[in-house]
């Protein structure tokens, strides 16, 4: 007897609306990185602190390292979900096709 295997189209679907759910809090990340995570030069202080430089640029670099990993997460996350959507109604035509050729149809 050959091995059989079953595809629960319902779990494919709860996959998608869950990635869809990752996929609307990864908006906000974004915009919170892109958006609320600002520092002037000089805000930091005076000429005096020779530091300030280093940490403003310091804040800079990691500022658009995180825009950059937000942004990779977000398109993996958008390619496995649009892949899972994709492959769910490939599973739901074959097992409509299987159905209406058992039919008869």
């Amino acid at each position: 007897m050959s091995d059989q295997y079953k595809v629960d189209l319902s779990e494919l679907e709860d996959t998608i609306t869950k990635l869809n759910g990752v996929l609307s809090s990864m908006g906000s990340a974004k915009s919170c990185a892109v958006n609320q995570t600002f520092l002037p030069q000089g805000a930091l202080g005076s000429a005096e602190f020779v530091e300030a430089k280093e940490l403003t640029d310091a804040h800079d670099a990691m500022k658009v390292y995180l825009e950059d990993i937000i942004n990779a997460v977000h398109d993996v996350m958008d390619r496995f979900g649009k892949n899972t959507k994709r492959v769910h109604g490939h599973y739901s035509n074959a097992e409509f096709d299987s159905q209406t050729s058992m039919s008869g149809g």
